[in-house]
């Protein structure tokens, strides 16, 4: 068995609670979980202190960002500062590996192909240089295993792209572009 890498979980709170739980609860012995839950950063803080707490207080000993993929996770700033904050290689938080896991929810889970208008902006660039993959939702435990050290591997062999301007708001509509 390989080692359990400390993932950070990055989702949209209010519509994939339940697949956070139950990823938690169907794959916790492959993976040490980091997540930011709801309430452990107030929202009415200015969006440099909520950036520094994401980066420094909940990614800062992660080595996997997973972000799980729901209809809307494309929308929400919070999930595009995570990615963003975990692709950085800075002095004190050394970059993560990322992928993503399309979940049952999203329009396109079990097709053939993704649209990539419908994932976050930033998971689609790192996909496209083959930083980050993309698969869909799963039960089985060895292949969530596999994705994790997957990615935790990739991180020290290819660069990130975070060149997107950050999210300043949440979007709306049906895709980003």
């Amino acid at each position: 068995m390989s080692k359990r890498h400390k993932v950070f979980l990055s989702y949209h709170h209010e519509n994939d609670e339940k697949y956070k739980i139950l990823f938690e609860k169907m794959f916790g012995n492959v993976y040490i979980s980091k997540a930011v839950e709801l309430g452990d950063i107030d929202p009415y803080l200015n969006t440099e202190t909520i950036r520094r707490k994401i980066r420094d207080e909940f990614l800062r000993d992660s080595t996997v960002t997973v972000v799980l993929v729901g209809s809307e996770t494309w929308k929400r700033k919070h999930v595009d500062w995570e990615i963003s904050s975990s692709i950085r290689d800075t002095q004190y938080n050394p970059r993560s590996g990322l992928l993503g896991i399309i979940l049952p929810t999203h329009l396109d889970y079990h097709r053939e192909k993704y649209d990539p208008y419908t994932i976050p902006p930033r998971l689609y660039d790192n996909i496209k240089c083959d930083y980050a993959k993309i698969y869909d939702w799963t039960n089985n435990s060895n292949y969530i295993q596999e994705w994790i050290h997957e990615a935790f591997k990739r991180k020290d062999q290819i660069n990130p792209n975070n060149a997107q301007t950050l999210f300043k708001n949440n979007r709306s509509g049906n895709r980003w572009q």
